[in-house]
């Protein structure tokens, strides 16, 4: 019994630990941001890596789940003579729910792996160490720019594949259950407020500091050569997951309760 008790007590420290570590990584990431030099050119390319690049992979993500909202929702609606209002139903549950989840998963699993691969990389191999030697902060060097590129990108994703979801759905509406281009774009926009574009907004935000602050301290705390780097890699995609679907709970709950 009072072994049990050590783990368990060892494993909320561990996590208290990793959940401080987060902590601080995302106060001196923030800090740091507002501080000169500004890399502008590091900044775009981490743009194009993680914006540009994702755009196909968001693409499909977002018209088949369109698709699919709208195939599901159709079975039921045409039970009771209401098909018309799947394009309603599809257009708030991509700006609302599906567009900024489905984006944040999709982006934490390509890029984030990508950036945790790439700093745990430099770390086991001292490159890390090096760039402290040559007093240049490890966090204003790697991390700021990473930080800057999702902060701005991971919104413009969501916006395209809440877009993306909507065409999805359009195209099962009208090409599948007979509702006509008028007809569907108007249930789409009527029920639309900007509170619901808001929301789904104001999560991409958040879920794009996640997404940036797991993967870089996992890549910064990397140990452990190759096989350790695997490890944390592993580890920051699943973490991200699981702090996503956490803060998309917290903040649907928020905003129904709270407006």
């Amino acid at each position: 019994m009072l072994e049990r008790l050590r783990e368990l007590g060892a494993k909320f420290l561990n996590f208290m630990k990793y959940i401080g570590g987060l902590w601080t990584l995302f106060v001196e990431t923030l800090l740091w941001t507002f501080q000169p030099p500004f890399k502008r050119k590091e900044i775009m390319d981490q743009m194009n890596k993680i914006g540009v690049n994702s755009v196909p992979i968001v693409f499909l993500t977002s018209l088949f789940t369109g698709m699919v909202l709208a195939l599901q929702s159709a079975y039921q609606m045409q039970k009771i003579s209401a098909t018309m209002y799947v394009a309603s139903l599809v257009s708030l549950s991509m700006c609302r729910e599906l567009g900024p989840v489905l984006t944040a998963l999709v982006v934490a699993g390509r890029v984030g792996a990508s950036i945790t691969a790439e700093l745990g990389t430099m770390k086991v191999t001292e490159q890390v160490d090096a760039l402290e030697t040559l007093a240049t902060n490890p966090i204003k060097y790697l991390a700021v720019p990473r930080f800057v590129a999702l902060f701005f990108m991971l919104p413009l994703l969501t916006i395209y594949a809440d877009f993306i979801g909507i065409l999805g759905g359009y195209l099962v509406g009208v090409g599948k259950l007979g509702v006509t281009s008028s007809l569907y774009w108007r249930m789409t926009y009527d029920p639309l407020v900007l509170k619901d574009f808001f929301t789904g907004l104001i999560k991409s935000f958040a879920f794009a500091i996640i997404i940036c602050i797991v993967a870089c301290y996992q890549g910064l705390n990397s140990e452990g050569g190759a096989e350790g780097v695997g490890r944390a890699t592993t580890l920051s995609v699943v973490s991200s997951f699981i702090l996503i679907i956490s803060a998309d709970c917290f903040f649907t709950a928020l905003f129904y309760f709270a407006f």
